[in-house]
Protein backbone atom coordinates (compact mmCIF):
# COMPACT_ATOMS: atom_id res chain seq x y z
CA UNK A 1 0.00 0.00 0.00
CA UNK A 2 1.30 3.31 -0.91
CA UNK A 3 1.92 6.04 1.81
CA UNK A 4 -0.42 8.73 1.32
CA UNK A 5 -0.10 12.81 1.90
CA UNK A 6 -2.71 13.37 5.38
CA UNK A 7 -3.90 16.71 3.42
CA UNK A 8 -4.36 15.82 -0.55
CA UNK A 9 -4.09 19.09 -2.68
CA UNK A 10 -5.58 21.04 0.59
CA UNK A 11 -2.53 23.30 0.94
CA UNK A 12 -0.88 23.32 -2.83
CA UNK A 13 2.40 22.13 -1.02
CA UNK A 14 2.15 25.23 1.96
CA UNK A 15 3.23 22.94 4.63
CA UNK A 16 5.91 21.11 3.19
CA UNK A 17 6.84 24.27 2.82
CA UNK A 18 6.42 25.56 6.28
CA UNK A 19 7.69 22.78 7.71
CA UNK A 20 10.78 22.89 5.73
CA UNK A 21 12.28 25.77 7.78
CA UNK A 22 12.54 24.19 11.04
CA UNK A 23 15.97 22.66 10.87
CA UNK A 24 17.36 20.10 8.68
CA UNK A 25 15.09 17.51 10.20
CA UNK A 26 11.75 19.58 9.28
CA UNK A 27 13.16 19.72 5.73
CA UNK A 28 13.69 15.91 5.83
CA UNK A 29 9.72 15.55 7.21
CA UNK A 30 8.29 18.08 4.58
CA UNK A 31 10.41 16.38 1.74
CA UNK A 32 9.49 12.63 2.54
CA UNK A 33 6.41 12.95 4.38
CA UNK A 34 4.54 15.81 2.09
CA UNK A 35 5.97 16.63 -0.82
CA UNK A 36 7.37 13.08 -2.11
CA UNK A 37 3.66 12.00 -3.27
CA UNK A 38 2.12 15.18 -3.49
CA UNK A 39 4.97 17.27 -5.47
CA UNK A 40 3.79 20.79 -6.48
CA UNK A 41 5.53 24.14 -7.18
CA UNK A 42 5.14 26.11 -4.21
CA UNK A 43 6.46 22.65 -2.40
CA UNK A 44 9.34 22.54 -4.54
CA UNK A 45 10.67 26.30 -4.69
CA UNK A 46 10.61 25.84 -1.01
CA UNK A 47 11.71 22.50 -0.30
CA UNK A 48 15.45 23.74 -2.72
CA UNK A 49 15.73 26.99 -0.88
CA UNK A 50 15.11 26.03 2.95
CA UNK A 51 17.63 22.86 1.95
CA UNK A 52 20.58 25.46 0.67
CA UNK A 53 19.72 27.60 4.05
CA UNK A 54 20.09 24.53 6.01
CA UNK A 55 23.03 23.40 4.67
CA UNK A 56 25.03 27.01 4.50
CA UNK A 57 24.09 27.38 7.94
CA UNK A 58 25.69 24.13 8.74
CA UNK A 59 28.51 25.29 6.94
CA UNK A 60 28.88 28.57 8.57
CA UNK A 61 28.53 27.44 11.99
CA UNK A 62 30.91 24.76 11.91
CA UNK A 63 33.29 26.74 9.89
CA UNK A 64 33.07 30.38 11.91
CA UNK A 65 33.44 27.72 15.54
CA UNK A 66 36.56 26.53 14.38
CA UNK A 67 37.80 29.23 12.50
CA UNK A 68 36.98 31.82 15.54
CA UNK A 69 37.54 29.40 18.39
CA UNK A 70 41.24 29.15 16.80
CA UNK A 71 41.88 33.21 16.82
CA UNK A 72 40.04 33.31 20.32
CA UNK A 73 42.27 30.94 22.03
CA UNK A 74 45.37 31.74 20.46
CA UNK A 75 44.77 35.79 20.43
CA UNK A 76 42.71 36.00 23.35
CA UNK A 77 40.99 38.42 21.20
CA UNK A 78 37.09 38.36 21.95
CA UNK A 79 35.75 41.12 19.53
CA UNK A 80 35.06 38.23 16.56
CA UNK A 81 32.73 36.78 19.19
CA UNK A 82 30.52 39.52 17.74
CA UNK A 83 30.87 38.72 14.71
CA UNK A 84 29.84 35.48 15.23
CA UNK A 85 26.56 37.27 16.83
CA UNK A 86 25.86 39.67 14.19
CA UNK A 87 25.87 36.68 11.54
CA UNK A 88 23.54 34.79 13.80
CA UNK A 89 21.48 37.65 13.82
CA UNK A 90 21.59 37.66 9.67
CA UNK A 91 20.47 34.37 9.33
CA UNK A 92 17.70 34.76 11.66
CA UNK A 93 16.44 37.30 9.49
CA UNK A 94 16.89 35.42 6.46
CA UNK A 95 15.39 32.67 8.10
CA UNK A 96 11.78 34.91 8.98
CA UNK A 97 11.86 36.61 5.48
CA UNK A 98 11.93 33.28 3.83
CA UNK A 99 9.30 31.44 6.41
CA UNK A 100 6.41 34.54 6.54
CA UNK A 101 6.99 33.92 2.10
CA UNK A 102 5.95 29.93 2.98
CA UNK A 103 3.56 31.22 5.27
CA UNK A 104 1.74 33.15 2.96
CA UNK A 105 1.90 30.43 0.14
CA UNK A 106 4.74 32.68 -2.12
CA UNK A 107 7.56 32.17 -4.42
CA UNK A 108 9.33 34.95 -2.48
CA UNK A 109 13.35 34.70 -2.58
CA UNK A 110 15.58 34.18 0.91
CA UNK A 111 18.02 37.25 -0.24
CA UNK A 112 21.20 36.12 -1.13
CA UNK A 113 20.21 32.36 -1.60
CA UNK A 114 17.14 32.26 -2.78
CA UNK A 115 17.96 32.39 -6.64
CA UNK A 116 20.80 30.36 -6.30
CA UNK A 117 18.82 27.85 -4.66
CA UNK A 118 16.79 27.41 -7.59
CA UNK A 119 19.43 26.68 -10.03
CA UNK A 120 20.90 24.41 -7.65
CA UNK A 121 18.35 21.64 -6.63
CA UNK A 122 16.49 21.41 -10.19
CA UNK A 123 15.51 17.97 -9.43
CA UNK A 124 13.48 18.69 -6.13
Amino acid sequence: MEPTNPFPNEDNGKTAGIISYFTIVGWLIAYFGFHQNNKTSLGSYQLRQTLLFHIGSIVLWFGLSFILGIILVSTGVYSFYYLFRIIQIVLFVLWIIGLIGAINGQKKPIPLIGDMAQTMFPGI
